[in-house]
């Protein structure tokens, strides 16, 4: 006599559409360690490949828009995907692939993490993609993630006289076409980092977080991840917001040094015993980016 086990549920699954890391400390590896962490399954359409470590990006070579659309669609053919997330695309032909392939899912949430530069500032995304986001990809996004130098960079005028103001940022990017703006302050002379989210009324809630020693690699791409991650697990975008910047915050806090450079998020935190550090915001269950 045999008996029948129970079939475990199918995980949620998420489409990261990014670079790969080899240090793992951002890029389509931090994705898929947030992801599951996260208790989602990651699915991954990789757009680039790049040379770097936690020090720096050395170089960075597109994958070919066709390579790269193959990848998303037979993973799309197979699986139900719910919640997408874009990261580094590397070259205006994978803007305007990965743009054509969204479209085709619109019923599917979109988390846009417009990596510009790496954490020293190397150059990652030139003003031909740039202004290929803002016309391909902005009028499909949910939720946007700039850090506060990417959303002036991406909401620029010609108009200006100096750097706009953030809020001024978020408006004009969500006359661009993205639903909900989340700019995070981790590159602002704050006491505290202050993240803040957008939506078309303006300011929906704005968390303070304790700042951190150190920098992070990969603390943009855990913030964006994280936020797919809960979509995809049933949330909406502000509880979304708000559970994924606690998760992103403690993975900072119990980060660890691997190498020479930057300090890596620890994303499976909570596997390693218990962690009696409180989060530092004025809401608790927010997070530092």
């Amino acid at each position: 006599m045999t008996s029948t086990l129970p079939t475990p549920p199918t995980p949620p699954s998420v489409l990261v559409f990014a670079a790969s890391d080899p240090s793992s400390g951002a890029g389509v590896q931090a994705d898929l360690l947030t992801v599951a962490s996260l208790g989602c399954h990651p699915l991954t359409a990789i757009t680039a490949l790049t040379v770097q470590d936690t020090v720096g990006v050395q170089s960075i070579q597109p994958v070919g828009a066709e390579l790269l659309e193959q990848q998303a669609r037979t993973v799309l053919e197979d699986m139900p995907v719910a919640a997408f997330k874009i990261g580094v695309l590397g070259s205006v032909e994978n803007v305007l692939a990965v743009a054509e392939i969204v479209s085709d899912y619109p019923e599917i949430p979109l988390v846009f993490d417009p990596v510009l530069a790496s954490g020293r500032g190397d150059e990652l995304s030139g003003e031909e993609i740039i202004q290929a986001m803002r016309e391909m990809l902005l009028p499909q996004t949910t939720i946007i993630t700039p850090n506060a130098p990417e959303a002036r960079r991406l909401a620029e005028s010609d108009e200006d006289e100096g750097e706009p103001a953030i809020d001024v940022c978020a408006q004009r990017l969500i006359e661009m076409g993205a639903q909900y703006v989340l700019i995070t302050g981790t590159h602002e002379s704050t006491p505290e980092v202050i993240n803040t989210l957008y939506g078309p009324d303006g300011v929906i809630r704005r968390d303070r977080w304790e700042r951190l020693p150190g920098s992070y690699h990969g603390s943009g791409c855990t913030l964006a991840s994280a936020i797919a991650a809960c979509i995809a697990g049933g949330a909406s975008v502000e509880e979304a917001v708000r559970d994924a910047q606690d998760y992103t915050w403690q993975s900072l806090k119990n980060g660890f040094r691997a190498g020479m450079g930057q300090f890596i998020p620890d994303r499976f935190f909570w596997a390693r015993g218990e962690d009696d550090a409180e989060p530092a915001a004025e809401d608790k269950g927010d997070g530092q980016d």
